[in-house]
């Protein structure tokens, strides 16, 4: 503080930064809980999208052991083996959610058609088929998931930015600006109180000559 220039000019422009530093922060809080209303609404989402996963996993492996049990793993693995092995096609794209740019996954249909599937489906059971396809749900559903596990992290991380920047502005930036604007003031009530005295002091002088 004491290398401050403790002039009128320097407290009008710190009593600006003040006014500007409060106003950051709280718009910096209006974000924070923004973001924080944000995250609570699509946990929610996550809750049922991953539950809804858990259960194309649970029919998706129920499928398959049921096709294994009759048709034989012999036959199952062969199958696998002649399916197409195309991976899922999808696209990113990306959309803003208060200044967090996350990710959104434009898919294709999974579900494919008996036909397209690259195996005979006369020489198979529909036990088989129906193993298949709950499988070609769960991999919609996983990445589904992906993307609002992704969305998630990603908004958890600006939460904990933005809590940081509020509580610098509000128990470090904010407080030390305050009391430097005391010591100014202060500062500039002395040297007007050691003016005072020095006029009157003068004006007694003139007085007595």
């Amino acid at each position: 503080m004491a290398e401050v220039q403790p002039t009128r000019m320097e407290l009008i422009k710190l009593r600006r930064r003040i006014k500007m530093a409060t106003r950051g922060h709280a718009l910096l809080k209006m974000k924070r809980d923004g973001l924080i209303m944000e995250f609570r609404q699509l946990l929610e989402e996550a809750k049922e999208v991953i539950g809804g996963m858990v259960q194309k996993y649970e029919k998706a492996q129920s499928k398959l052991a049921l096709a294994i049990a009759v048709d034989g793993i012999v036959a199952v693995r062969s199958i696998a083996l002649s399916c197409c092995q195309i991976p899922p096609e999808f696209s990113m794209k990306r959309k803003n959610i208060m200044g967090v740019v996350v990710p959104v996954i434009k898919r294709e249909p999974i579900r494919k058609k008996p036909t397209e599937r690259g195996y005979g489906i006369l020489s198979t059971s529909t036990r088989v088929d129906e193993a298949v396809e709950a499988y070609e749900e769960l991999v919609d559903a996983v990445l589904e998931v992906a993307e609002i596990e992704t969305t998630l992290r990603k908004l958890i991380e600006e939460i904990e930015r933005t809590k940081r920047r509020v509580n610098a502005l509000e128990y470090r930036v904010i407080p030390t600006m305050e009391e430097l604007a005391k010591f100014i003031s202060f500062k500039l009530e002395e040297m007007d109180r050691e003016n005072i005295i020095r006029l009157k002091k003068l004006k007694m002088k003139k007085a007595k000559s």
